[in-house]
């Protein structure tokens, strides 16, 4: 499982869509071990391509502070499952904490539409 988080200054970085550079951690999810790790550089800011761009690096979760309702929309579409509200901390702590089921996440409080979604199934 391969996990995406836009970081700057080597943590978290609060917007998903201007980040310089993304964390890319491969991860074994049954055993919570992380096999690799590399930072590297987000193609030039353009609608739309980042979704693209993380598929082609095969990534399956990105972990984010604050993101748009588009970029949310875009990456789901690429089945790419997205968290958001994740906490300014270093990409490889978010991992371990995901993957141990202790990663806290706020909701991102930019837009008042979030309310119609916790509505039972």
């Amino acid at each position: 499982m391969r996990i995406a988080i836009p970081t700057a200054d080597g943590v978290l970085s609060p917007h998903f869509g201007h980040s310089e550079k993304f964390a890319l951690l491969s991860v074994e999810p049954e055993t919570g071990e992380i096999l690799r790790a590399s930072e590297i550089q987000a193609p030039a800011h353009v609608p739309g391509l980042l979704p693209r761009w993380l598929k082609e690096q095969g990534v399956d979760l990105v972990i984010a502070g604050g993101m748009g309702s588009s970029a949310q929309r875009l990456l789901q579409a690429a089945s790419i499952e997205v968290l958001t509200g994740a906490p300014p901390e270093m990409p490889a702590e978010l991992a371990r904490k995901y993957l141990a089921g202790e990663l806290r996440t706020q909701p991102v409080a930019c837009s008042r539409s979030h309310h119609h979604h916790h509505r039972a199934h």
